[in-house]
């Protein structure tokens, strides 16, 4: 048994790096979405479009997940990385050609990540027991955590703050870009020289040879998994998205690179939860601990905004970003629960929960049109869109998630 955790010690340490890669990117792009409304001047829809171009890459999910079927997972992170590098060197003179080029180049970077999510959900969950595999996914998503945390610090001190006292320059993100750019090349370099063991699901560790259905499309629960990952990234997504205006309307009076500041406080809640779920979820069950964050994540959301209407500021604001620490263990719970017994389905199972993701690119969009179509209680309409996203994770956690 040693053996086989020492076997697996090493990739675990690799994928760990890459949750911390991606999830860096994927909050640095919605960290900027208040700083590019003011640089571009941009109405309520058109400042969620960084979300919905990142996001909208991860329609190509699942042929990515036969892609990895037939390259290997080293392969398939290998070109992820690549895309991501290239991408982010586009950004540098796409941004000073206008909003629609950046956006472009945006998704450039965005297929890349959707290559390195696919590849590297999957393959942690095999990466020893099924029955831990939750817990190694929150151990990941720890670091992964970790980089949400930095990534708004980075936004606020080397792009917010260069402009401090000027108008927005969407030129300031230019050299930012290009040293995420070198660091993923080199990163590149790096990974193509290691040796990653190649993994046949079902197989690493049960010892026995297992009767799975003949499609990963065949299973109900991956299904219904895939559909909660698509409201939860809302959830994640949305309460950063409308954070600046939340803010705004509890007269919190940030200015400048102030709410991206706070903002930290939301990701350093799902870092601290996510440190915390690794034991937890070692000792409870993920469907237990899932239907109770979506549940209290659903009450603090409700507690802020009840208050909020009474005039109070700050106990709404905590309550707000708060819901970080319940959304914590969302992800890993839901994506091992929706990949539990699919075995050699995996990868493609992993590419059809992947491309849920894109819920990310359309509910926030969704809610933004909501917010626009009234002055006065828009943005609260959008933000109780929210509730129904809690529900059905919920429902998934008690139901939809046993095996059929």
């Amino acid at each position: 048994m040693t053996k086989e955790k020492n076997k697996f010690l090493f990739p675990l340490i690799v994928m760990a790096s890459l949750f911390f890669l991606f999830g860096f990117i994927t909050t640095m792009n919605n960290s900027l979405i208040d700083y590019l409304r003011k640089a571009f001047t941009l109405n309520d829809v058109e400042k969620q479009l960084p979300n919905t171009f990142f996001y909208g890459a991860y329609i190509l999910s699942i042929p990515v997940g036969y892609l990895l079927n037939r390259i290997g997972y080293k392969n398939g992170v290998l070109a992820g990385l690549g895309l991501v590098s290239l991408g982010f060197f586009l950004c540098i003179p796409a941004v000073a050609m206008g909003y629609t080029q950046f956006l472009c180049a945006v998704s450039i970077f965005a297929i890349g990540v959707v290559l390195l999510q696919v590849a590297a959900n999957p393959y942690v969950n095999a990466l020893g027991s099924p029955e831990t595999a939750a817990s190694r996914l929150t151990l990941t998503n720890a670091l992964n955590s970790l980089a949400t945390v930095i990534a708004p610090l980075f936004v606020s001190m080397l792009i917010v703050s260069s402009n401090t006292g000027g108008a927005s320059d969407p030129k300031a993100v230019q050299v930012p870009f290009a040293g995420i750019g070198i660091v993923t090349l080199v990163i590149v370099v790096i990974m193509f020289f290691l040796k990653l063991p190649e993994i046949k699901e079902g197989e690493a560790t049960e010892g026995v040879v297992k009767k799975y259905k003949s499609s990963a499309y065949k299973y109900t629960h991956m299904w219904l998994g895939s559909l909660a990952i698509f409201f939860y990234m809302g959830i994640e997504i949305g309460i950063p998205s409308f954070f600046a205006d939340y803010s705004d309307r509890l007269n919190c009076g940030f200015v400048g690179e102030m709410r991206t500041k706070y903002l930290a406080y939301y990701w350093g809640g799902l870092m601290v939860g996510r440190i915390i779920g690794i034991f937890i979820l070692r000792k409870y069950s993920a469907r237990k601990i899932l239907s109770f964050n979506a549940i209290m994540g659903a009450v603090m959301l409700l507690l802020s905004l009840v208050l909020g209407s009474m005039g109070m500021k700050w106990l709404p604001l905590v309550l707000f970003l708060g819901t970080g620490l319940m959304h914590s263990i969302m992800w890993p719970c839901i994506y091992n629960l929706a990949l539990e017994d699919l075995g050699p389905h995996s990868k493609v199972g992993s590419g059809v929960i992947a491309t849920s993701v894109i819920g990310a690119a359309l509910l926030p969009i969704m809610m933004g049109a909501i917010q626009k179509s009234n002055s006065n209680y828009g943005l609260i309409i959008a933000i109780c869109c929210l509730f129904v996203y809690y529900a059905y994770i919920t429902f998934f956690a008690v139901k939809g998630s046993k095996i059929r």
